[in-house]
């Protein structure tokens, strides 16, 4: 992401003024366009940013980040706003700037969890790496994983056998995903399997986008005694049609708050662990 103030020009918003059942409201104006590729470029846009960008005030920008998420073009967090979309996912390099600093503080956690001399199950996601990242001073690993960043990080280990899932590799995101990677993950049987997920209901539904993922994660959670879901707080807000499974099937839910109380007690009728990471790393500012 560009530093504030840049003024640096992005790729203009191919997509009509107009939102879909919304046809009597006013096209977009050329800010809020820019706005919504810079969302679709960088994952999310925060309120400081944009108002450094085109030189306005916040409350501007606010009204502006109001408008697009009541046309459900945005979807409104914490500081900002993010594309709204239940049926296309954020580019995954995006991705790694939302919640980053979350996400490092469940990847630390998660690890911690997972003892030496153990077998593990790691799937695709900007989490999931975060995880495997942090499982540099770990000893006498096996790691079966379709996320070929997390077998590239890993393999460098001396005591680390990496086995990766072969199949079809996506381009985005370096997910191997499609049959070969179900039948290979369901050949094992190992202590502990770490999965994350696009967004979470608060019924406790894990949904994603790609079926083809979704079969391997299901693979993961059904060939694993132990199951680690690792989402930040923001899953909550995100919507995604596939569906994964239930928080049931999980046993220890890392996240860095569980700000919903429904999910908390759906955890708690299904004897899921929850572990926050980050109960009080500090929300940004509206």
């Amino acid at each position: 992401m560009r530093p504030a103030g840049s003024k640096a020009p992005v790729p203009a918003y191919t997509g009509v003024g107009f939102v879909q059942g919304f046809s009597s409201m006013q096209p977009l104006n050329d800010r809020q366009n820019e706005i919504v590729a810079l969302a679709r470029l960088v994952g999310k846009v925060t309120v400081e940013d944009l108002s450094a960008r085109f030189d306005v005030t916040p409350q501007t920008i606010r009204r502006d980040l109001n408008e697009l998420c009541e046309r459900r073009i945005l979807s409104r967090t914490h500081g900002g706003a993010m594309i709204s979309s239940s049926v296309e996912n954020v580019s995954y390099e995006a991705r790694r700037f939302i919640a980053a600093e979350a996400k490092r503080a469940i990847g630390a956690a998660a690890a911690a969890l997972i003892p030496n001399k153990s077998s593990l199950f790691i799937n695709i996601g900007t989490t999931t790496e975060e995880v495997a990242a942090a499982l540099s001073a770990h000893e006498n690993l096996l790691v079966i994983t379709n996320n070929l960043n997390v077998a590239m990080n890993l393999y460098r280990h001396p005591t680390t056998e990496v086995i990766v899932a072969g199949g079809p590799v996506r381009r985005s995101d370096g997910a191997v995903i499609g049959p070969a990677a179900v039948e290979l993950i369901r050949q094992f049987r190992v202590d502990t399997a770490v999965i994350g997920a696009s967004a979470l209901d608060d019924d406790g539904t894990l949904l994603d986008f790609d079926a083809l993922e979704v079969n391997v994660s299901r693979a993961i959670i059904e060939n694993a005694r132990r199951v680690l879901l690792v989402c930040d707080r923001m899953k909550l807000e995100r919507a995604a049609p596939v569906r994964i499974g239930h928080i049931s099937q999980i046993d220890v839910f890392v996240t860095d708050r569980l700000e919903s109380a429904a999910l908390r007690q759906v955890c708690l009728a299904h004897h899921v662990q929850i572990i926050e990471a980050a109960p009080h790393l500090a929300a940004e500012p509206e």
